[in-house]
């Protein structure tokens, strides 16, 4: 083999590599370049989001059934509105709760449906009243310090 023939075929191992490298970060990073096909979109406000992103995962029984789309503050109701896209192939009924769980006890953010028993079903662009807002972990914590300590100053007299 001439020295040409060896460069040609170690620059088309590392194109591989780097696609690969591509590949696997998009996947990680929750991305793809191909659309997830038919959607319909939802909207949902909570008061507090937590660290919930753009691109999070929407779940139903841990399946993955959407992504969420967008993210904004209300500028009159100083709540959370977020957007997401359901995959057409799933339909939910209209008493669906939906809530902003945690993978894990550290993990990612994702918002959950806990499905309901309405025999009408969510249409495009419809808003979601039904919430329940992410647990923040350092708000439980404070509450439990803060009890603990004020149970301190209420035993000590006698």
């Amino acid at each position: 083999m001439n020295r040409a023939t060896i460069d040609l075929w170690v620059g088309v191992f590392v194109a591989i590599g780097l696609g690969s490298l591509l590949f696997l970060g998009l996947k990680v990073g929750n991305l793809s370049m191909s659309s997830a096909g038919e959607t319909y979109r939802l909207q949902a406000e909570f008061d507090n989001i937590g660290g919930l992103k753009v691109r999070a995962p929407v779940k139903s029984a841990g399946v993955v059934v959407g992504r969420v789309s967008d993210i904004r503050l209300d500028s009159e109701s100083y709540r959370a509105v977020v957007s997401m896209n359901v995959d057409s192939r799933f339909k939910f009924p209209r008493d669906t709760i939906l809530t902003i769980n945690t993978s894990g006890l550290l993990g990612e953010q994702y918002i959950g449906f806990e499905v309901g028993g309405d025999s009408e079903l969510f249409k495009d662009g419809v808003t979601v009243k039904k919430t329940q807002s992410a647990v923040v972990l350092e708000k439980l914590i404070s509450q439990f310090m803060f009890n603990k300590a004020s149970e301190g100053d209420g035993s000590d007299k006698k």
